[in-house]
């Protein structure tokens, strides 16, 4: 009787501070959703956004496909930590998600079809992941800098509901702060186009993005 006792505290001792640790978790998580947004001024005429929709190689080749997009840079975001790595946000403590950060010419395209090209490139109604890629890593978030795009956001994320008369997963954040991925997932697809991964899934993905929108497509050469 006594050792199960000794085993009950340690375990309500554990179930404490485990709890507590996840209810700091979630206000610095809250702190982060309601944060004051920063916008990311021009540089050399070139605007910034930044997306999360599953895995970063598939949406960085997807937003690479776009005329008008100049660089994309994958990386983590939406998060309460410093310094996420991918081994840290793949734990789903960190409340990183893999995300992009999209470099583009906004005279060519606008924020607002890049928001087309985000839902339009996903499964727009799976939560806490996209595919067979699954958790809170890989959830859909997308980002603000200013009221306008806000609304932009909404607008679009209300009318993809009434038409497909479901939730629509993405959730919705000020931009507060990206944190560029490792080397060696830049480019990833690009550099890698015999791994199984993207053969079964990230091409797959990308195709299927290009046959609905044709008319955003950079030319062949490009």
């Amino acid at each position: 009787m006594l050792h199960l006792k000794s085993m009950l505290s340690t375990f309500l001792i554990v179930l404490f501070f485990s709890c507590n640790n996840m209810a700091q978790q979630n206000q610095e998580q809250d702190a982060i959703r309601h944060a004051t947004p920063i916008e990311v001024p021009l540089q050399n005429g070139k605007a910034r956004a930044y997306f999360a929709s599953g895995c970063f190689w598939c949406v960085e080749a997807i937003y690479e496909s776009v005329k008008g997009v100049d660089e994309v840079i994958t990386g983590y975001a939406g998060g309460h930590t410093k310094n996420p790595t991918y081994a840290s946000s793949n734990t789903g403590k960190t409340g990183h998600a893999e995300a992009v950060e999209v470099i583009y010419n906004p005279d060519v395209v606008s924020f607002s079809t890049l928001v087309d090209v985000y839902f339009g490139s996903q499964n727009p109604t799976q939560v806490n992941g996209q595919g067979p890629d699954k958790g809170s890593q890989y959830r859909s978030i997308i980002f603000y800098q200013n009221d306008e795009q806000k609304h932009i956001i909404e607008t679009k994320k209300s009318a993809l509901s009434k038409k497909l008369n479901a939730n629509i997963a993405a959730e919705v954040y000020p931009f507060t702060k990206f944190w560029k991925a490792e080397d060696y997932h830049q480019n990833y697809e690009k550099r890698h186009p015999e791994d199984p991964y993207v053969q079964n899934v990230s091409i797959p993905r990308l195709n299927r993005f290009k046959a609905k929108f044709p008319e955003l497509l950079k030319d062949a050469k490009n």
